[in-house]
């Protein structure tokens, strides 16, 4: 008798895995297209997509999405998931546990989710979001999945240089295990380190940055060859490459190098912009951040003395850099910087994006198709396609008449799960 109810119990679960979810969708953005379809029906099975059709078709479960538009799960292709800005968190860095830190993120990682994100690249942290990166996987907590560079890798003193502002006794010299390296030996040893850690990725920080304890927020921090043997190194392990960068020179080094990606990209002149061109580089703006720490600098205490400045120099300008580089022809994929700006906030920077002449369709692809085919997993994410996985969201409204209907996501569904649904 026992034995009778496992098998019943296995073929319970069995049959209850393998129905299929059909999502009636009132408007149907698929994203591999510019078109809005209306009256579609999407049948899922298990993780994937089975069928995308005309028309409401019938089944056993159905999820009604009429009044919605539905569309691919959303990407952000620049987040660091292990904390959040606050006044505290430069001396956080001394109090908190590697346990502190993790159960804080997982109420980040939900908050990203639930804000439709289902898909995020980690640029940046103390290796702890390797671990979430697994605890999502197994299903254990709630979150997006994650393309994660564990630690950023950073040259001594540079922006990702963990020992930056505190006193003698603790900097010490962090080497290639930390992230930190000087010259092209130590960078592809960097690299491997990375890879050994648990990385899909590698970041560099290709110039200085506005929110390490540091004075330069711009000049080059690492030399061509350095970059050079980074990239290469990455490419042997099937790795892409993100480059920190606010200052033309750092930018040109990263690109000329070979990077897949330049972040921020604030002092971006029009012979950086047409090298990206020529290259193939993808540009993640980040306008959110420079807008959040434009703000924030503002306020007594928010942040130490010498990043102030540096807030106040470059935040305003990233939104007038990314108009200028959409306008001329960069390769645009969806960035936010949220950790520095607050997680969950994301879609605000398809505001952004469009106050300054990117279509709304446009800022859409350029958070779901344009980045799949970034990091190279267009064949199973990124659009609404029979057999890729059924990462979807539905809004509101029209998202191509009124952008802002982003920032209220009342659908959630990956991997097949059903996440939200308000």
């Amino acid at each position: 008798m026992k034995n009778l109810f496992l098998l019943i119990g296995v073929i319970s679960y069995t049959l209850s895995f393998s129905q299929e979810t059909i999502l009636h969708c009132g408007q149907l953005l698929t994203m591999e297209n510019e078109e809005m379809q209306r009256e579609m029906s999407i049948v899922i099975e298990g993780k994937r997509i089975k069928e995308v059709q005309k028309g409401y078709i019938e089944g056993e479960n159905i999820i009604d999405l009429k009044d919605k538009t539905v569309m691919p799960g959303l990407m952000d292709m620049h987040v660091h998931i292990e904390h959040e800005s606050n006044p505290k968190r430069y001396e956080n860095k001394f109090r908190e546990s590697d346990a502190d830190v993790a159960l804080h993120a997982t109420v980040f990682c939900k908050r990203t989710l639930q804000a439709g994100f289902t898909l995020v690249r980690d640029l940046g942290g103390t290796g702890v979001n390797v671990a979430l990166q697994k605890a999502i996987d197994r299903s254990f907590i709630e979150g997006p999945r994650i393309i994660t560079s564990e630690k950023s890798i950073a040259s001594t003193g540079g922006h990702a240089d963990p020992t930056n502002g505190v006193r003698k006794e603790y900097k010490g010299d962090p080497g290639p295990a930390e992230g930190v390296i000087n010259s092209p030996e130590e960078g592809r040893k960097a690299v491997r380190q990375r890879y050994k850690n648990g990385a899909d990725c590698i970041k560099i920080t290709a110039t200085g940055g506005v929110l390490s304890v540091a004075k330069d927020g711009s000049g080059p921090q690492f030399t061509l060859e350095e970059i050079t043997a980074i990239v290469e190194t990455a490419k042997d392990y099937g790795m892409t490459t993100a480059a920190h960068a606010h200052g033309k020179e750092g930018m040109l080094r990263a690109v000329k190098a070979g990077i897949t990606s330049i972040e921020h990209g604030t002092m971006m002149d029009e012979e950086v912009m047409d090298e990206m061109i020529l290259r193939g580089t993808y540009y993640v703006p980040t306008i959110a951040a420079g807008k959040f720490v434009a703000e924030k600098a503002k306020i007594d205490g928010f942040y130490p003395k010498v990043v102030v400045p540096k807030a106040l120099a470059i935040g305003p300008k990233i939104q007038e850099t990314f108009a200028k580089a959409y306008k001329r022809g960069v390769k645009i994929a969806f960035g936010t910087d949220s950790g520095v700006s607050y997680h969950g906030d994301n879609a605000k920077e398809f505001i952004y994006m469009t106050e300054v002449g990117m279509p709304a369709i446009e800022a859409l692809i350029s958070a779901t198709r344009t980045p799949a085919e970034m990091l190279k997993l267009d064949e199973d994410l990124g659009t609404i396609t029979k057999g890729k996985f059924a990462d979807i969201i539905a809004v509101n409204d029209n998202p191509l008449e009124k952008i802002e209907t982003m920032l209220d996501v009342p659908f959630v569904m990956k991997n097949g799960t059903v996440f939200k649904n308000d």
